[in-house]
């Protein structure tokens, strides 16, 4: 077996389930891990016919320089890829499907407090078109509780400004209708008239948001902005770029949503990946208490 039966494999995740972009390369680089250390081995068998030792040496070898989180990703991947090998490939069922590893603990995000929120929003120069352009984006993040590739790669035409609503496709191709809140629609029609044309000048960009080179947005350019803003709004905790889609669940919750409702506006399959908030958001409700109550 050669790297061109995982690449058939990678095409056909794309074309029958319609991963994303991102969900494929981690399979790649994931599968990619196991071909190295199979070729460091000077095995006298393909690799299609490992052992459940040989897996398990793999695994462990990754398991000193990786978190629990990605070695679980891992062993996910190799059990869906070496699954379609028997299913297509005619390969033995292979033993790594016995592979269990230590369960991990749901990382719980660290949320942004309402005030610093607030701040992150007001600190983008809103005079120069790239400081309004981050106040759109920050807005519309916070407002819909975008993924950050859903806000860079969001197509102009989806933005339906008068429904108030944004059109997104989401992991899986799967589509939603996500409300934009009247403040984050507003400062998007400030940047699409002051901030857009001058960015884009003669181009024909079809994607809402811009980089200053006219292109459109990529989730690198996106996160160092959003560091940048941070540290001018005096915000020194745990950032990530998920930190305003995290807010955005959180703050809902505390004021009363409902969690199959935000579970919706996330775009999230299962409702078990929205309940983590849940968490968060009873941690808050906790510490207002101990902090304001009488007897707390």
């Amino acid at each position: 077996m050669d790297w061109s039966t995982v690449l058939e494999f990678i095409d056909d995740l794309h074309l029958n389930e319609g991963l994303s972009q991102n969900t494929l390369s981690a399979y790649r680089t994931d599968i990619k891990k196991l071909f190295i250390w199979v070729g460091n081995q000077n095995l006298s068998h393909p690799w299609d016919a490992l052992s459940k030792v040989q897996f398990e040496d793999f695994l462990w070898e990754l398991q000193q320089e990786r978190s629990a989180r990605s070695n679980a990703r891992l062993l996910s991947s190799l059990k869906r890829f070496y699954q379609w090998g028997e299913l297509t490939q005619n390969w033995a069922q292979s033993p790594i499907q016995e592979i269990i590893l230590p369960k991990y603990e749901k990382r719980i995000p660290q949320v942004m407090s309402e005030t610093h929120v607030e701040r992150l929003l007001l600190t983008p120069d809103t005079t120069t078109p790239l400081g309004l352009r981050d106040r759109a984006m920050l807005e519309l993040i916070y407002s819909s509780g975008l993924r950050v590739s859903e806000l860079v790669e969001l197509p102009f035409e989806q933005l339906h400004r008068n429904a108030y609503v944004v059109q997104v496709v989401g992991k899986g191709s799967k589509e939603r209708l996500v409300p934009v809140g009247e403040e984050a629609m507003d400062w998007i029609e400030q940047y699409l008239v002051a901030s857009r044309p001058y960015l884009v000048k003669n181009k024909n960009v079809s994607t809402l948001f811009v980089s200053q080179q006219g292109k459109p947005m990529t989730r690198q350019t996106f996160w160092h902005r959003i560091k940048k803003v941070a540290v001018q709004s005096g915000f020194y905790g745990k950032l990530s770029p998920h930190s305003l889609r995290h807010a955005f669940a959180t703050h809902l919750l505390n004021h009363g949503a409902d969690l199959r409702a935000v579970q919706m506006l996330l775009g999230h399959s299962d409702l078990s990946t929205t309940q983590i908030y849940t968490h968060v958001a009873k941690e808050r409700l906790l510490s207002v208490h101990h902090k304001h109550h009488p007897r707390g």
